[in-house]
């Protein structure tokens, strides 16, 4: 049965979430700390979706090159241990367990994550969700920085935290390794593609 905001009493559960209803506005609701319920608006701007869209579609090329075994996915929901919700911009998860059609993403299937930092989203992108990712164990966190300068921040798991591993900034093609071989250059995933 589907529930509005406004009809729920107590602390929020994964379940709570899973059961609002879908007004098809795109709100993200997302439970970062335990019981409280976080609401964002859709990230709204257009240089947001199409690198999100850019680098998505660049990710799941990439990993079809190579052969792995992986689903690049856009906004889904991914379960952190203690009844945490997230949902990040992008989810690169084993292709295997995606054909599954889960409701959420459990964090040991997700080989890493992606957030594209957003006005209303700052604090979430650089401090709060980087923690909980790393808390659930997934391998990678990238985070594209949209504002002043543009720049592509990836981060690898090691002894429980994120270590910057690469800053690529726009303009500069860089090379990451890891869960898959890929090429970027930030300054291309803001790019019009235009025929």
């Amino acid at each position: 049965m589907r529930t509005a905001i406004g009809a729920h009493t107590g602390p929020w559960t994964i379940e709570d979430v899973e059961a609002l209803e879908d007004h098809g506005n795109h709100t993200r609701y997302e439970i970062l700390f335990p019981g409280i319920l976080t609401v964002s608006p859709a990230p709204g701007t257009v240089v947001h979706q199409r690198a999100s869209r850019n680098l998505a579609n660049l990710l799941q090329t990439a990993a079809t090159s190579v052969g792995a075994s992986v689903e690049v996915l856009a906004a889904v929901n991914v379960e952190i241990p203690g009844g945490l919700l997230t949902t990040p911009d992008i989810v690169v998860v084993d292709g295997e367990y995606s054909d599954s059609n889960p409701p959420r993403c459990q964090p040991e299937m997700v080989l890493a994550v992606v957030e594209i930092v957003a006005l209303n989203s700052r604090s979430q992108d650089r401090v709060i969700k980087p923690r909980l990712y790393a808390s659930a164990g997934i391998a990678s966190y990238w985070r594209l920085e949209l504002e002043k300068t543009l720049r592509l921040i990836v981060s690898e798991l090691r002894r429980g935290q994120y270590v910057h591993t690469l800053t690529a900034p726009a303009g500069e093609r860089a090379e990451i390794e890891r869960p898959f071989p890929v090429v970027v250059d930030p300054a291309d995933l803001v790019r019009q593609r235009r025929p």
